[in-house]
């Protein structure tokens, strides 16, 4: 949850680093001429005359862009700096770390999921291929016996996003799917620190497995508005569910 004297919103900075602004200004050259992973940054934009920077400057620069996985560095024959592409986890790891002493709540991510989740899910219907719809079928299977412990349970929680980042990674807007799978990668770490107050109830494991096999079938007939219905009833009885457990570890 964050805390008032540590907030997250970002503010512009009245000043730069040097180093800062010649590594944006790299990228900012990156997309204006389209280099595509794999291409050489021309030697023209690391002299130093042609930056004005001294030689400690452009290391650093550098060293952010690779920080931030945009270039890698090669030596020897051949070498230089070449574009690379930032992965989704790689992203999602840097993301992740605005948010590592300051985790946002339950609640602030379900306000996010019951607003994206359900719209992407009622785009999905009646577009999933034989191979989505198997992949989907076989993560229901992790269901198929009833949690008896806590870590079972903490094991039910980490598969059932993982259902959600499965459909999320079926999305066309790959903007929506990349926000929603990010709201689950929250959720896994705030389900870590609450792992070992998670308590078996067999009638909500029921109704996870009831939702999945529901929701596929209703996606197979291309039934939107159901699915869309369906997804949103769903996020807002896990988001009670993990509410009272929070509550209860709490009072506990």
């Amino acid at each position: 949850m964050t805390t008032d004297d540590s907030p997250l919103v970002v503010a512009p900075q009245r000043r730069r680093k040097r180093s800062d602004a010649l590594a944006a200004r790299i990228r900012d050259l990156i997309s204006l001429h389209q280099l595509a992973p794999g291409d050489r940054l021309p030697q023209a934009w690391l002299a130093e005359q042609e930056m004005k920077a001294s030689k400690g400057t452009m290391r650093e620069a550098m060293k952010a862009l690779e920080t931030q996985g945009l270039i890698k560095s090669r030596t020897g024959p051949g070498g230089g700096a070449f574009v690379t592409a930032l992965s989704g986890e790689q992203a999602m790891d840097l993301l992740s770390n605005l948010f590592l002493f300051n985790q946002p709540s339950i609640a602030d991510v379900f306000t996010l999921r019951k607003l994206l989740e359900p719209t992407l899910v009622g785009s999905l219907a009646g577009r999933l291929e034989r191979h989505h719809v198997d992949a989907l079928q076989a993560a229901i299977g992790l269901y198929d016996s009833e949690p008896t412990t806590a870590e079972d349970v903490f094991q039910r929680r980490i598969a059932e996003l993982d259902f959600h980042s499965l459909l999320a990674s079926f999305a066309q807007n790959q903007l929506l799917g990349f926000v929603c799978v990010f709201l689950h990668r929250l959720l896994r770490d705030l389900a870590k620190g609450r792992a070992d107050a998670a308590a078996p109830e067999p009638q909500m494991h029921e109704r996870m497995l009831n939702f999945q096999v529901r929701l596929v079938r209703l996606l197979m007939a291309g039934d939107s508005e159901a699915a869309t219905t369906l997804t949103y009833d769903h996020l807002q009885d896990v988001e009670r569910y993990m509410l009272a457990h929070a509550d209860m570890r709490r009072s506990g």
